[in-house]
């Protein structure tokens, strides 16, 4: 490639992508997840425990993929 294209590639990157002149959030973030996580508690529903239940029935089946799933944690 030579300078012409590098520069036509630039420009048109430069085209694509705008500058962001006001990148700062005017609000923190924060002080909403702490609160948003205080009143919805993580819960452990059906596809949860239909998954812990297959993977108990694999490793009942196939105990030497028991490695093989220790590895991957």
């Amino acid at each position: 490639m030579n300078n012409r294209d590098l520069d036509f590639v630039r420009q048109q990157l430069k085209s694509a992508m705008p500058l962001l002149h006001d990148a700062e959030l005017t609000v923190d973030l924060w002080p909403r997840m702490l609160r948003r996580m205080e009143h919805a508690p993580p819960a452990f529903g059906w596809f949860e425990a239909a998954l812990v239940g297959l993977v108990a029935i694999a490793l009942a089946v196939f105990p030497e993929l028991l490695p093989a799933i220790l590895y991957h944690l």
